[in-house]
């Protein structure tokens, strides 16, 4: 087992919100609080610390108490580009990534991903929900901050491809099919409200 003492969690809330007609998703109010605060609620518990990844309102990601680290660049490149600005600061062996629009994942989600690398000596162990894979929901050794930045420097954007590249072990979460759930639009917000 990993201890929680060796995870770093990293919240994703750096994209342009395209879908959320460009207002900033991890700041959109869910049952009474903004979405990024239930994800900092249930990887809170699970990590040793936490950081934000983030491009806009960069004062009120900082008021949950936590870093704040924008994207080294400034054309919005995607999570990937958030998890390679952070990874140098990172101080634990591993990192919790999860993105700031999924309010409902699961309490055990980091001992079952810390469960499966240990088990099958990975370097990652990614999410798998209804039969999707979820690369964004990931628990992955700090020592890939290499690979990553090799993969970035070849114009490789995709969470998903970079995995690949990676010893990965899919962890399947069937047992709780809405954990995962993204709500990326106004619609899905208030249909899952």
């Amino acid at each position: 087992m990993i201890p929680r003492e060796q995870i770093t969690g990293l919240i994703l809330a750096g994209g342009r919100g395209r879908r959320m007609g460009g207002d900033d998703k991890g700041l959109q109010p869910f049952r009474g609080k903004p979405l990024i605060a239930h994800v900092i609620e249930r990887v809170r518990p699970q990590v040793a610390t936490l950081l934000i990844s983030a491009n806009r309102h960069l004062d009120e990601y900082r008021a949950w108490g936590w870093p704040v680290v924008p994207d080294r660049w400034d054309d919005f490149r995607g999570p990937l580009a958030g998890l390679a600005s952070v990874i140098a600061r990172v101080e634990t062996p591993y990192i919790l990534v999860s993105p700031c629009d999924t309010p409902f994942l699961p309490a055990q989600l980091a001992p079952r991903l810390a469960a499966a690398l240990r088990g099958e000596q990975a370097d990652a162990a990614v999410v798998v929900s209804a039969g999707m894979l979820q690369p964004l929901c990931v628990l992955l050794r700090r020592e890939l901050e290499t690979s990553l930045t090799e993969y970035r420097a070849r114009g490789g954007a995709s969470a998903q491809d970079w995995l690949r590249q990676c010893r990965v072990v899919e962890v399947e979460f069937d047992d709780e099919p809405h954990a995962f759930l993204n709500l990326n639009t106004a619609r899905e917000l208030t249909a899952a409200s």
